[in-house]
């Protein structure tokens, strides 16, 4: 419970930025919160509040959606391919279960927690 709070609370921190990581954990369980609170706004409100709380939640789902890919690598300019009918849907899929890539221009591992980390072999200090 204590991941979705943060994550949660790091998206709404981070409204619309778009620079910098989002790991794996944080780009999923704000994902999980959008549904959850789309499907109440449909079911308490009908189709106004569905489309008041699918407004307020575009922008910072955009952001973080850039931010995981910047975490792996790739230019925020890849969320326009959800643009095309289901093949813009599977890659942006496959991109955003990908584990977090080695620091880049984006920023280090340090803002993704999920990155692989390189442990030293046998007598290696």
């Amino acid at each position: 419970m204590d991941d979705i709070l943060k994550a949660v609370k790091t998206c709404f921190n981070k409204y619309a930025d778009f620079s910098g990581r989002a790991a794996r954990p944080e780009f999923w369980w704000f994902f999980l919160f959008q549904i959850v609170v789309l499907l109440v706004a449909r079911i308490i409100g009908g189709d106004i509040l569905y489309g008041l709380v699918a407004l307020a939640l575009l922008l910072p789902s955009l952001a973080v959606g850039a931010r995981r890919l910047h975490d792996i690598g790739k230019s925020a300019w890849f969320l326009l391919l959800a643009l095309i009918p289901l093949i813009g849907f599977l890659v942006l899929l496959y991109f955003f279960v990908q584990p977090s890539g080695p620091a880049n221009e984006y920023g280090g591992q340090e803002a993704a927690p999920d990155a692989p980390t390189v442990m030293p072999g046998p007598g290696q200090q």
